[in-house]
């Protein structure tokens, strides 16, 4: 087990406010860090592939992890559960990693419940306009489900109060950045770093 244990990170962001691009960066920039990957009973896409999109297991065995208490969070969208794996976050913090999850803010308010020490980060766009327009650059929806999306936002965004920091992601280098300097500052915290002290002030 590592002397420092690692910081558990939570991304939650509105859809089109740039959460994938930002974590590629991200473990771009910080290749020790370990981007969990959700478990889900839903069917895999083309071109997704288990264990980098999801981990695709089946109903029965999903449900035998809700029993056994091994997520952090689960929910079921659409007749399928999502979840994130308890005991692998914790091998990870344990061994001194740090750990990101990607999770919508009613997953995000479940680990922090059960996580108090998570840091809970809200990614946001520059502008609701700028949102609309990455959301209509991606071509991919019709616009009824385009501003269904942009209410969401609007909606997700006023829960953006319940989080430690909030990012706005104009370019991302820079959202990546501020991030990156969001984690160092979180390891720098006294009671993270008083056991350094020992050595100086010794013992009473």
């Amino acid at each position: 087990m590592s002397e420092r244990r690692g910081e558990l990170i939570v991304l939650s962001g509105p859809s089109g406010a740039g959460k994938s691009t930002v974590i590629a960066e991200l473990l771009s920039a910080r290749r020790d860090i370990h981007f969990s990957v959700s478990f889900t009973t839903r069917q895999p896409r083309t071109g997704e592939a288990d264990g980098v999109n999801y981990n695709f297991v089946s109903r029965e065995e999903f449900e035998r992890m809700i029993a056994a208490d091994e997520l952090l969070e689960y929910a079921e969208y659409v007749g399928n559960y999502y979840g994130t794996s308890l005991k692998v976050i914790r091998d990870k913090l344990d061994q001194g990693v740090d750990v990101l999850l990607d999770i919508e803010v009613q997953g995000a308010a479940k680990v922090k419940e059960r996580c108090p020490e998570a840091v809970l980060i809200f990614l946001i766009p520059p502008s609701i306009e700028e949102l609309s327009r990455r959301l209509h650059r991606r071509n991919t929806d019709p616009e009824e489900t385009i501003q269904r999306r942009l209410e969401k936002a609007r909606e997700e965004c006023r829960e953006s109060v319940h989080y430690d920091y909030l990012v706005v992601n104009d370019a991302v280098v820079t959202a990546a950045g501020e991030i990156l300097s969001i984690l160092e500052a979180e390891r720098c915290r006294t009671p993270k770093r008083l056991h350094l002290t020992q050595s100086i002030v010794g013992t009473a």
